[in-house]
């Protein structure tokens, strides 16, 4: 028996509870690779799934946990063996199928990959999908030429743009961090952001079809208005890379000028579908690329106990950096 967060659903309330209990191996779903779970971490998603669901969850009872890290302890694939430190994000892992709240979870080979050097355990869940959709981001505005301007990222102060920003300021790019948290500010600057954009700058919906060439790419992790207001201020050529929807799912006050008259891209990053190799790609970019000081600063640590206040928390915005949820505490 071994300790995991289990969400109940309520059928004639429809009110969902979750709680650390004991369950077995034979409760795992069956798939090729066992793991012995070291950490996981706190996600927007995963608030979802501790709390109502929000439609991402198909059965209850579930184990929630869009990622993990650990030890392989049996498979049935030839590509892992027991002793083997693996990491998973994505897949719906958490969602559809159960997830690393737990201290060990059954999944998919095709799902896994290898734990990169120069990361251990803990440190790839201080990255976890947050990190790795930032690195993502990142390599993605490379691919489409990064320009001399400032590099934009909202949300900075979220999971996502903390990781982006501290990337980026590695790569000695000017990093311009929007958010809404004034409070924010010393620790946006420790992760190497060069100014700091107040939220409230970029949140007006305005009727000019541009606006001046301000920013050499963006991070943006927000959409709707903020969005529509930012790809106005593109320097031309320049890309934006969209990863989050927190503002909303429309682009508020956008036209179609930007990317005729600029020639702006907007990148879409997905981090749940991502190809093997690309996921690869990505973990070794993090090992080389990410400043492990400046991750361990955004790093809050937490047991499975702690994950039902963090769920409720995140939703409300109210979560900065990066949760590592030891699962063995």
């Amino acid at each position: 028996m071994f300790n995991a967060l289990v969400v109940e659903k309520d059928e004639e309330s429809g009110k969902t509870s979750a709680e650390v209990r004991q369950i077995g191996e034979d409760d795992l779903p069956h798939a090729e690779v066992t793991v012995a779970v070291e950490y996981s971490t706190v996600n927007y998603k995963d608030g979802l799934c501790i709390g109502p669901g929000g439609g991402l969850v198909r059965k209850y009872p579930h184990v929630p946990g869009i990622d993990f890290a650990g030890t392989v302890e049996a498979s049935e694939d030839e590509r892992y063996k027991p002793g083997d430190k693996v990491v998973l994000t994505g897949w719906r892992v958490g969602e559809a199928h159960w997830g690393g709240y737990a201290q060990k979870a059954r999944v998919k080979a095709d799902w896994l990959v290898p734990l990169p050097e120069g990361l251990d355990t803990r440190q790839a869940m201080a990255v976890g999908t947050a990190g790795f959709t930032a690195m993502l981001a990142v390599m993605a505005l490379e691919d489409h030429g990064l320009k001399s301007g400032p590099v934009l990222v909202t949300g900075a102060a979220g999971g996502v743009g903390s990781v982006a920003t501290a990337i980026l300021a590695k790569l000695g790019h000017e990093v311009a961090a929007v958010t809404g948290r004034p409070e924010q500010e010393d620790y946006l600057k420790g992760l190497g952001a060069s100014r700091i954009v107040p939220r409230e700058e970029l949140t007006e919906v305005t009727k000019k079809p541009l606006e001046a060439e301000t920013w050499g790419g963006c991070v943006d992790a927000v959409a709707g208005a903020m969005l529509g207001r930012v790809l106005k201020q593109m320097e031309y050529g320049s890309s934006v890379a969209a990863i989050g929807l927190a503002g909303g799912a429309a682009i508020e006050g956008a036209l179609i000028t930007p990317f005729i008259l600029r020639g702006v891209n907007l990148l879409g990053i997905d981090s749940v579908m991502q190809p093997y190799e690309n996921r690869l790609r990505a973990w070794e970019r993090i090992a080389k690329d990410l400043p492990m000081d400046k991750l361990e600063a955004m790093v809050q640590a937490a047991t499975l106990s702690d994950l039902p206040g963090l769920g409720r928390d995140i939703l409300k915005g109210q979560v900065k950096g990066r949760v590592v949820v030891d699962v063995n505490a």
